[in-house]
């Protein structure tokens, strides 16, 4: 869906220019796609060696906030996907989840602890979130909705090819627009790499990847601040994207622009099935996270430890088991991760303003 190189207003997201505490940087990914799956920018690098670890394996007991987990919403989610990890550790306990029935939070935490323990990676990084939009949109432009949606164009060339910048694509013609969207809704879904588009006149449609102009992503939340636009922490995406609403036109646009990456569409039918991300699975709201592929395997097991948002109105941690099930061209290190919050404006609120320092540990199994 987020998530443009699967992006999602992501903590994202988001926003920032920064790669590490105290700015993450912002996210655009190729994110969420219901089945058939969307065309991807490249593909999905194969994972290598995961960095050594520095610590000794852990008790699941003595992970930082393991007693106040949801258990059961946990194990649930888990279980869901667990057959995208195909080792035999991983597929025996796979198979030992699949066949018992938990009645209790107390069986669920039993059920983890006796199968697995917490490997910690070792240093501190950042953890961002993202979400699948929904927006509204129309099929002609008027003064309101005057943002084309734009195919991927015949001369695009392979990801990684020359091709005009944001500025330069944007004031082509665009009598072959797929939909017209308020400006500033078609840059946060050109973040998140695919979310829904709702008519007045017809069906939604889902509007998915398709390619992008293959330009660095560069993150508009530091720029504003050092012009004095938007004051330090208030630098979420729903910051970002009422300054934009606000200022739209010429102002808007020329913010909009210093981000050079752009990203292409196809438009598919809304089939109201949840949105997949790159290991080709539902992505459950809150447990599911993007990592850098090259760092991590699709599949495992994760324990995340976040605090010290640097955002206004975040929540003050995120303690819980997720599941690596996604990637994003902006997610990248070892101790990086981006939190999939779920469908629509609630989602994209929480997500927008996640950017918290991250503590990682992987869920091995037991011997």
């Amino acid at each position: 869906m987020r998530r443009a190189g699967p992006v999602a207003l992501a903590g994202l997201l988001l926003l920032a220019a920064c790669a590490t505490p105290p700015r993450p940087a912002p996210l655009e990914r190729p994110r969420p796609q219901p089945a058939p799956a969307a065309p991807r920018p490249a593909p999905v690098p194969p994972p290598v060696t995961s960095p050594a670890p520095a610590e000794a394996p852990l008790p699941l007991s003595d992970l930082p906030g393991w007693a106040g987990e949801d258990h059961v919403a946990a194990f649930e989610a888990w279980r869901a996907n667990c057959r995208v990890r195909k080792t035999p550790a991983m597929a025996s306990a796979c198979r030992d989840a699949m066949a018992v029935d938990l009645l209790d939070a107390a069986a669920a935490r039993t059920f983890f602890e006796a199968r697995f323990l917490a490997q910690p990676l070792p240093g501190e990084g950042v953890l961002t979130g993202y979400f699948a939009p929904v927006y509204d949109a129309r099929r002609t432009p008027d003064p309101e909705f005057s943002a084309p949606l734009r195919p991927r164009p015949a001369d695009l060339p392979p990801e990684g090819g020359s091709y005009p910048d944001r500025a330069a694509i944007e004031a082509r013609p665009a009598g072959d627009a797929l939909a017209w969207l308020r400006p500033e809704d078609k840059f946060f879904l050109q973040i998140q790499g695919s979310g829904t588009l709702v008519f007045p006149d017809g069906p939604s449609l889902r509007a998915v990847f398709a390619g992008t102009n293959s330009q660095p992503f560069s993150g508009v939340a530091n720029a504003m601040r050092d012009r004095g636009l938007l004051a330090a922490g208030q630098t979420s995406a729903e910051g970002i994207r009422a300054w934009l609403a606000a200022h739209r036109g010429p102002e808007a646009a020329e913010i909009m622009a210093l981000n050079p990456r752009y990203v292409f569409f196809r438009l598919i039918p809304e089939d109201g099935l949840p949105p997949k991300g790159a290991a080709g699975v539902p992505l459950p709201p809150g447990r599911a996270i993007a990592v850098d592929l090259s760092r991590h395997v699709a599949g495992d097991l994760y324990w995340i430890d976040a605090h010290g948002p640097l955002l206004a109105g975040a929540f003050p941690a995120y303690q819980r088991l997720v599941t690596a099930l996604d990637t994003g061209g902006a997610i990248r290190g070892d101790i990086r991760a981006d939190l999939y919050l779920g469908q629509g404006a609630e989602a994209g609120i929480e997500a927008g303003r996640i950017r918290h320092v991250l503590r990682l540990y992987r869920l091995v199994p037991r011997p």
